[in-house]
């Protein structure tokens, strides 16, 4: 008897979750099918009954969750430059980074830097454009608020958040190789105190945001 369509549904709705599950923890090259489906509690042949490879299982993962994403969330919250460190400050937390559940496109970023293969780096550059274009949507209306002593104009916020994105992506993917704690954490302040400065933060609200995220 064919199962139904609903069943069918179900069925590729768990492997989606357990490969979103995986993929946003160890990134594309760490994850084998065998893995997926076993998270899953499904068969190994079924995978090819919903998906065609594991490349397009990976695209269809971000894709899932790219909206949703903690990045995304950087368009919806209150106009504050602290709203703009706390939502960066949480990447700093690789403990966090690591029990995500969705791979929003920060984790893409994290993940797959150096990767060669050409969907996952199709992906990558989507999540990079996704990540900037709303930092620079973010760092547009704060300046144009007087809430960042620099003008909004586009060139140079362009700028800043490819200097944000570069510092923050380029830490957390040293960071995560390192096996001390005390060195991952000193990169990953250093990042941070840095991104500040971009943004213009004096030196005695950067120490009281760092206190504060710290």
């Amino acid at each position: 008897m064919p199962y139904s369509t609903n069943h069918k549904a179900k069925s590729r709705e768990r492997i989606l979750k357990s490969a979103i599950e995986l993929f946003s923890r160890k990134g594309f090259e760490k994850v084998s099918i065998g893995q997926i489906m076993k998270l899953a509690k499904m068969t190994h042949g079924a995978f090819y009954a919903h998906f065609s490879s594991k490349e397009a299982l990976y695209h269809a993962s971000v894709r899932e969750t790219l909206e949703g994403s903690r990045a995304a969330r950087l368009v919806k919250g209150p106009l504050s430059v602290k709203h703009l460190t706390d939502l960066v400050a949480n990447c700093w937390n690789l403990q966090e980074l690591e029990r995500k559940h969705k791979p929003g496109p920060e984790s893409v970023l994290f993940n797959e830097i150096g990767n060669e293969n050409a969907e996952v780096r199709t992906l990558f550059e989507a999540s990079y454009l996704s990540v900037k274009k709303m930092l620079e949507n973010r760092l547009i209306a704060l300046s144009r608020l007087k809430k960042l002593p620099f003008e909004p104009d586009r060139e140079v916020i362009a700028d800043k958040s490819r200097a944000i994105l570069a510092s923050l992506v380029g830490a957390v993917a040293i960071a995560k190789s390192l096996p001390g704690e005390q060195e991952r954490q000193h990169i990953l302040n250093a990042a941070q105190r840095n991104i500040l400065q971009m943004l213009g933060v004096n030196e005695s609200e950067l120490e009281s945001m760092l206190d504060a995220t710290g």
